[in-house]
């Protein structure tokens, strides 16, 4: 905006004459992308196996021996172990498709495709994001979620549909701990459990009697994957990217907790080209992507249905 002039003094950067020229930055203004966690609580072991969307990835699993008790001299009872696979369709595909026009790229001071290319892969690493968070929670084992968690106990409250859990300071690190015991109870492995949370729970964490320090962090995380830091062998990541509910008057989250083995997920970017468009003088910029997701060790899912107490 130019400078206002006083009265009976020509304004020659609003009028016609214009000489005064519109200065534009070189560098386009910052964007605030959502984090993006999937990478760090999931596991990719199955992506090397998928070529297309429409694939089908069959994952075998490992049978249950039965231990039977022996007594000198008896017939043993045999048995022939069976395990049913599993199946991991790669049937979610997304795509982005936009145009540049000639004269807008020849004309502008930015490389407009470089930005607009660079955004065009934040928004689909959001869009998967959000898609998987949004329903893998439903898959958790029925003793992993609601208000008696737990497949050993029944002890642990969760929350549940009519009756979500109230999570506030004074009890956020019970929670927390809670989790835990769900998947000890599971005999989860310790090793790389982690639980996805909302802005307002990494809040009311920093904000209970557990001390800062007491949370372990890692500076050098990357700068996107929302990791807050751990408790109780638990890496927790902040996201706002899970899914949403109102029950009665709350808005109540569906946060998730697993073990890296119980999550896969699968990506192939089938295509990322540029190309002539055919109804305009520009060029198109187009992606798609392929991908599937399962949980495999429903047993490592665990469902956190709570609001903000």
């Amino acid at each position: 905006m130019s400078v206002s002039p006083t009265p009976g003094n020509p304004q020659y950067a609003d009028s016609d004459i214009a000489y005064i020229p519109q200065m534009y930055a070189k560098s386009v203004n910052v964007k605030y992308y959502a984090r993006s966690v999937l990478a760090a609580i999931s596991n990719t072991k199955y992506e090397g196996d998928i070529k297309d969307h429409g694939d089908k990835v069959i994952i075998r699993t490992r049978p249950t021996i039965t231990i039977r008790n022996y007594a000198k001299g008896q017939d043993l009872t045999q048995e022939t172990p069976e395990s049913a696979p599993l199946t991991m369709n790669i049937d979610k595909a997304k795509y982005y498709d936009f145009v540049i026009d000639d004269v807008d790229e020849k004309q502008a001071d930015i490389v407009l495709s470089s930005e607009f290319t660079d955004d065009a892969s934040e928004q689909m690493r959001i869009a998967i994001d959000t898609d998987v968070l949004g329903s893998v929670y439903a898959d958790a084992d029925s003793s992993n979620k609601g208000a008696t968690a737990g497949a050993i106990s029944g002890a642990y409250n969760l929350g549940a549909t009519g009756s979500p859990l109230a999570v506030t300071k004074q009890n956020v690190i019970d929670v927390i701990t809670s989790i835990g015991a769900v998947l000890d109870e599971q005999n989860v492995p310790d090793e790389m459990r982690s639980l996805v949370v909302p802005a307002w729970f990494r809040y009311m964490i920093m904000n209970s009697d557990l001390t800062n320090a007491s949370i372990t962090g890692d500076d050098k995380s990357p700068i996107r994957n929302g990791r807050v830091g751990e408790i109780d062998n638990i890496t927790l990541y902040m996201s706002n990217l899970l899914a949403t509910t109102t029950d009665g008057s709350n808005t109540v989250t569906n946060m998730i907790g697993c073990q890296y083995d119980a999550l896969s997920f699968a990506s192939q970017l089938v295509k990322n080209e540029t190309l002539r468009a055919s109804r305009k003088f520009g060029r198109e910029y187009r992606g798609l992507q392929v991908y599937g997701y399962k949980v495999v060790k429903d047993e490592g899912m665990v469902h956190l249905y709570a609001y903000k107490g």
